[in-house]
């Protein structure tokens, strides 16, 4: 492991339940500071303070901000990843329509649930480690994709990776845009359904008919 690797662990991990609370309430915390003051003045003692604990509470558990950070910014990826899995698990077998239709909305309410909290998290994704996170749940996202593709009813795909990895992108592009608050008008409303029509006719469009 290298040095900077090793800054970045957490110091112990919330095995007990009253641990376990502390953690969760660094967590929330560090949300609420950035997306209230950014990432600029989102510092420990904001956190702890926040938190309603001590700066020495929180380095039990994290050596530094950047490990604080990427802590919450992977709990964050992992849920999201997490609702993709299982709506690609429930939907194996079924058609591509409902495919899609189910990974989509999986993704955009995990995504969305907080769109605060998303917003802020992209600043936090361009620190040290971030790109390594955000890599590491688009990989999960894309193979849970390509194996619920493997098994569609009406379709055979002769590369559910490489189909799985370009509808994943085209998802992740317009919310993006959203979150950012670069989207046209009227587009939040949209975007769930917009979004299914483009993947489910990627997907026919890509498949072999069967």
């Amino acid at each position: 492991m290298t040095p900077v690797a090793s800054t970045l662990k957490p110091r112990k991990l919330p095995v007990q339940a009253r641990s376990a609370v502390t953690v969760g309430a660094l967590h929330a915390a560090t949300i609420q500071v950035l997306v209230r003051e950014g990432l600029k003045r989102c510092t420990t003692t904001r956190v702890a303070e926040r938190a309603g604990t001590s700066v020495g509470s929180l380095y039990q558990y994290y050596p530094n901000r950047d490990a604080l950070l990427r802590a919450v910014l992977e709990q964050h990826l992992d849920g999201i990843a997490d609702a993709v899995e299982a709506a690609c698990r429930a939907s194996r077998g079924r058609g591509v329509a409902e495919m899609a239709e189910m990974a989509v909305h999986a993704y955009l309410g995990a995504k969305l649930r907080d769109a605060e909290e998303s917003r802020a998290l992209y600043s936090v994704a361009e620190e040290r480690g971030g790109a390594e996170i955000v890599a590491r749940g688009r990989v999960r996202m894309v193979a849970a994709l390509a194996e619920m593709l493997s098994s569609a009813a009406d379709a055979r795909f002769d590369d559910p990776e490489l189909v799985g990895t370009i509808a994943l992108a085209a998802v992740l592009g317009p919310v993006q845009i959203v979150l950012k608050g670069l989207a046209p008008a009227g587009l939040n409303e949209k975007l769930g359904p917009e979004l299914v029509v483009l993947m489910t006719a990627y997907l026919k469009a890509s498949a072999n008919a069967s």
